[in-house]
């Protein structure tokens, strides 16, 4: 029987008893049809998973009582921050989803030279909310007990000039570039990879990263879609470099 794991986002210490929140309560008890006393797990992205069980399957609300905390240590070696450009429809779900599964700690949504989405501040606001709560529903099926960062949508120029110099490893994916995954070599701070949108980088984009430390980071052969070009290339630096045997 697989281990049904819920992200909360609250403080949780051993003896707490806590209300689900009402989306996992819903699938708790309606899909799953769980019942008082049965075992789950619960984690808020502070490193740790809580052992619990349920002690009220209602139709308003569902409650769990913690029983134990134990740490998880399966983050990867290598923390890699994906700024990936927003690509259309699901492909931004998708990409986020995959790239929580792959380990990456931070995902940056830009816009860039040509980006074909555009998001005002209130869609802007409820993408992030989406994101986040993607990438939370990732950790809990791939038992990540620390959740990913996911910034705020922005422009490319403004991620750049807000970026600290603290050595990580500066890469964008160019069809020109000349860096292999292979001869990388990555410091404590990990590195950064830049990802255009459906229509890729364009000129504006690639000098200003240029300007900004960026090598060009090649792949192979073939021209990736936007959502498989960033994820190939998390996989790679993982298997190569991180925690991917």
């Amino acid at each position: 029987m697989r281990t049904i794991r819920i992200h909360v986002d609250q403080p949780l210490a051993t003896g707490l008893e806590l209300a689900l929140p009402a989306q996992a309560g819903e699938h708790v008890a309606r899909v799953l049809r769980m019942g008082e006393g049965d075992p789950l797990v619960l984690f808020n992205g502070d490193g740790h998973d809580y052992a619990a069980s349920l002690t009220a399957v209602g139709k308003r609300e569902v409650r769990a009582r913690v029983a134990a905390a134990r740490v998880v240590a399966n983050e990867s070696p290598l923390r890699l921050t994906l700024a990936q450009g927003v690509a259309r429809g699901e492909k931004m779900d998708l990409i986020v989803q995959k790239a929580t599964e792959l380990g990456v700690a931070c995902i940056v949504p830009l816009l860039t030279e040509r980006s074909e989405v555009r998001l005002d501040a209130m869609r802007a606001e409820k993408r992030l909310a989406h994101w986040r709560a993607v990438a939370a529903s990732a950790c809990e099926q791939s038992g990540r007990a620390r959740l990913p960062v996911v910034l705020p949508t922005q422009p490319l120029e403004a991620w750049l000039a807000g970026l600290p110099r603290d050595g990580a490893l500066r890469l964008a994916l160019l069809p020109e570039g000349d860096r292999s995954a292979r001869a990388l070599a990555f410091g404590a701070a990990g590195g950064l990879l830049v990802v255009g949108p459906e229509g890729g980088l364009g000129e504006r984009d690639t000098a200003a990263l240029r300007a900004s430390g960026f090598d060009g980071l090649v792949l192979g052969p073939r021209i990736l879609r936007t959502e498989t070009a960033g994820l190939a290339a998390l996989a790679a630096l993982q298997a190569l470099h991180g925690d991917l045997g």
